[in-house]
């Protein structure tokens, strides 16, 4: 059974979650992110949560939840709630999108990346071009995160304090993008809040969403979890483990050894 509109579970003080994309198989960086959030849930006496990342379609595996949720059960990580697909939950998020729309914290904006290419990619302030197709962007000058210097910072229980320019570095970020898919910063924020999430534990790939992600938090009023971003594991090559760098499914016969 799917559910659409999770509660966080009382007098639980510690909620992680592993948070997977449907992209590939599960591979060995995916086991170490999933196995050191499971690891400090339970050190704890928290719970872990699995939650699937289904938002993207084109990019998308056919069977790949599967193999994911199967390659889990395997090496022994099971979900302490159920398991809830973003798929579903669309409805939700456009009710806070709706919300920030009425409160002019995002604007639309039809900006391409070749005409913000100048700017390594980075929208801040005025657009360039509004008009259709259009994403909605969050207005990143209102954010009361931000410092004197124009930088938002947080603490990282590992990596410690993590700093941004909000200019430089983040800009006025998209949180429903031109094709109408949600954007993950969104998404992830708003189902983080809704399962009661107290810590993140990730790959240090994702440090650089977590200040977007706190400038949302702090908009929608939000609590923040703590976070603790972990290395990634690496071909010999030196590539991050990844399906887009093709890192191979974990076998599933020697789970104890791998």
């Amino acid at each position: 059974m799917l559910i659409s509109s999770p509660e966080p579970a009382a007098n639980v003080s510690y909620i992680g979650r592993f948070a997977p994309s449907p992209t590939g198989p599960l591979h060995f960086g995916s086991l170490l992110a999933a196995l050191a959030s499971y690891l400090d849930a339970k050190s704890q006496r928290g719970q872990w949560l699995i939650r699937m990342e289904d938002l993207d379609p084109p990019r998308e595996m056919q069977g790949a939840q599967d193999l994911i949720l199967k390659a889990l059960d395997v090496y022994g990580l099971h979900s302490d709630q159920e398991i809830i697909y973003q798929s579903n939950r669309s409805g939700i998020y456009q009710a806070v999108l709706d919300g920030l729309i009425r409160s002019q914290q995002v604007f639309s904006c039809s900006c391409s990346r070749k005409q913000l290419s100048a700017n390594n990619g980075i929208h801040f302030g005025n657009c360039h071009s509004v008009a259709t197709p259009f994403a909605w962007r969050l207005d990143s000058q209102q954010s009361h995160c931000i410092d004197s210097a124009g930088e938002i910072s947080f603490h990282d229980q590992l990596q410690g304090i993590f700093s941004q320019s909000i200019e430089n570095d983040i800009g006025d970020f998209v949180v429903k993008r031109k094709e109408l898919l949600w954007a993950y910063q969104l998404a992830m924020v708003v189902d983080d809040h809704a399962q009661g999430i107290t810590h993140v534990v990730r790959g240090i790939d994702l440090i650089d969403s977590t200040l977007r992600q706190n400038m949302l938090q702090t908009t929608l009023n939000y609590s923040k979890p703590h976070y603790a971003h972990i290395p990634v594991a690496c071909a010999p090559n030196g590539q991050k483990l990844s399906n887009q760098n093709l890192a191979p499914a974990l076998t599933q016969e020697n789970p104890a050894e791998n």
